[in-house]
């Protein structure tokens, strides 16, 4: 098998829609850029890169190791590729699931999510700590099953590739055939969302179908205006800042946190606190559904706007 890295012959389209995309904000939508704000995406998405160079060889190494005690020999059949492409990203939901879970994915993740700003170029926050959770895991069950590392990781390129486009404000909705089946920018720009209408919500990579099956999926409405970034936003273009922020977060409460409760700071959901001073993403969205059944006249909140969960209105 060649050696081939899909990402790398994709960056020059990369940085011409993100030329493309400044040209439509300067004339159709000024706030969507920010220069402060791109130049700390571009710094992460050279990190990341830096930071992929430096472990992805060994993660590899491991996976061509395990791969000799794999249960079928699958091949480089076309419908193998397939195969491999559909179970990667049903592989993507779950690892991007339990990275907005669980506290320690979350410090890896949060990179992604902390520009308040949505463009092709938020696409390229991506974690420079991405090793220290062990994210690698979840593709092992793919090794073992038999499908050759150099697949999974060509498909796992390709993945990404096509979740470049979806960060974008200047396509509003795709046929909706398409919106049915893949992931869209209206599908991700709720992903990116604080309101609690949509914390943690539409984790899917390509194929948005994951979520409508685990009961994760949230269509976009037009009743109100996204808000991104994260429900404590950083307040700060410092880029180390924003890369670690979340770990020195982790740390602090550890320190603080009685012994019973230490560890539950790095494995439970973020916001939990042993004491209630903080909320989870699912007690803020409680509180909103709360708030939503009382000034809708007591109707049920799904009478007056869809929840996770429902099918998205014609």
């Amino acid at each position: 098998m060649p050696d081939f890295s899909p990402t790398e012959y994709a960056v020059p389209g990369f940085v011409a829609l993100v030329l493309i995309e400044m040209i439509w904000a300067w004339r159709r939508n000024p706030s969507a850029y920010e220069p402060r704000d791109t130049l700390t995406s571009l710094a992460f998405g050279l990190g990341s890169t830096v930071a992929g160079l430096l472990f992805g060889g060994l993660f590899f190494a491991l996976y061509l190791f395990l791969w000799e005690y794999r249960l079928f020999d699958i091949g480089w059949a076309w419908w193998a590729w397939i195969a491999c492409f559909v179970l990667d990203d049903l592989k993507y939901y779950w690892v991007h699931r339990f990275g907005h879970r669980v506290r320690w994915f979350w410090a890896s993740h949060v990179n992604h999510h902390s520009s308040q700003h949505y463009n092709l170029s938020t696409a390229l926050r991506q974690t420079w700590t991405g090793f220290l959770t062990l994210g690698f895991a979840f593709a092992l069950p793919l090794v073992l099953l038999g499908f050759h590392p150099a697949m999974i990781a060509t498909c796992g390129g390709f993945n990404l590739i096509y979740q470049f486009w979806i960060h974008t404000e200047a396509i509003d909705r795709m046929p909706r055939w398409f919106e049915a089946v893949m992931n869209t920018p209206s599908h991700h720009r709720v992903h990116h969302a604080t309101n609690p209408r949509y914390l943690d919500r539409n984790y899917a990579g390509v194929f948005i179908i994951w979520d409508k099956m685990f009961g994760t999926f949230e269509p976009e409405t037009k009743d109100e205006k996204i808000r991104y970034g994260i429900v404590k936003q950083l307040g700060s273009f410092n880029l180390l800042w924003a890369v670690f922020h979340e770990w020195i977060g982790i740390a602090q409460d550890m320190w603080r946190a009685p012994w019973k409760h230490k560890l539950s700071y790095l494995l439970r959901e973020p916001g939990w606190t042993h004491d209630g001073s903080r909320q989870t993403s699912d007690e803020i969205r409680e509180a909103w559904l709360k708030r939503a059944f009382i000034d809708s006249g007591g109707k049920t909140v799904s009478e007056e706007n869809p929840i996770a969960g429902e099918a998205e209105p014609a």
